[in-house]
C-alpha cells in the first residue's frame, strides 16, 4: 500500500522521502492525475507555496516552525542574496539534522523522535529538542543508557560505508560527532528554488 509521503512527493514532483524512490520513479506525476494527462501551468503563489512545501517537508518541519525560520532570516539578514544560505545553515545546525548527517538515524524523521526520546548528548548533556542549535566545536554522543537499544543495533554496519559532510568530523569507532564548521549553500545543495521561499513569505 502507498504510504502517505510517497504521495506528497508525487504531489510536490520531486522525491523527498528515500523510500519512496520506487513509487516515484514508476509515478512521478500528481496522485489521482493520468500519466498523460496536461494540466495547467501553476500560478506564481502555487509555484512558490510548492518549493516551500518541498523544503519543509524535506526537513520534517511543521508549518509554524519552518515560518519562524523564514521571518527570523528576513529579519535579520542584511542581504537577501545571503538569506538562502542562511535559512540552510540554521536547518542544517538543527540538532536532529545533524544526527541524521552522521548516520545516526536513517530518516530525519527517525532522527527527531531518537532526539525527543532522549538518546544524545551534546558536551556531555542529554539534549532532547530535535531544533536545537548546534554551535562550532558542539561534540554529539550517543547516551550510555541509549547505546544497547534495538534502534542501534545495525549501527556499525549501517556506518561502514558512510561519510559524514565535510562541515562535520565523525569518529565511528567511538561514535562521537564534532561541528567542524558550517554547511555551505552548494554543499547541501536541496532539490528547492529557495529564493521563491522567502518571495512567498514576503506577501
Amino acid at each position: 500500500m502507498q504510504q502517505p509521503k510517497c504521495k506528497i512527493s508525487r504531489r510536490l514532483g520531486t522525491n523527498i522521502f528515500p523510500k519512496c524512490a520506487k513509487v516515484y520513479s514508476r509515478r512521478p506525476y500528481p496522485p489521482g492525475q493520468k500519466k498523460k494527462r496536461r494540466t495547467a501551468a501553476p500560478s506564481e503563489y502555487g509555484r512558490e507555496l510548492k518549493e516551500k512545501q518541498k523544503l519543509r517537508y524535506l526537513y520534517n518541519l511543521k508549518e509554524n516552525q519552518f515560518r519562524n525560520y523564514v521571518k527570523d532570516i528576513l529579519k535579520r539578514s542584511g542581504r537577501i542574496e545571503d538569506a538562502p544560505t542562511a535559512l540552510m545553515q540554521l536547518l542544517e545546525r538543527r540538532l536532529d539534522n545533524v544526527v541524521f548527517r552522521l548516520g545516526l538515524a536513517a530518516s530525519r524523521q527517525q532522527s527527531r523522535q531518537m532526539v525527543s526520546h532522549g538518546h544524545f548528548m551534546v558536551n556531555g548533556r542529554k539534549v532532547t529538542v530535535p531544533s536545537y542549535q548546534l554551535k562550532l566545536e558542539d561534540e554529539i554522543t550517543i547516551r550510555p543508557g541509549s547505546s544497547g537499544k534495538e534502534i542501534f543495533k545495525d549501527l556499525e554496519t549501517r556506518l561502514n560505508k558512510y561519510e559524514a559532510p565535510s562541515w562535520l568530523e565523525f569518529d565511528k569507532k567511538i561514535l562521537k560527532g564534532r561541528v567542524t564548521g558550517y554547511p555551505l549553500f552548494e554543499h547541501v545543495a536541496p532539490p528547492v528554488e529557495i529564493s521563491s521561499i522567502f518571495e512567498f513569505y514576503s506577501r
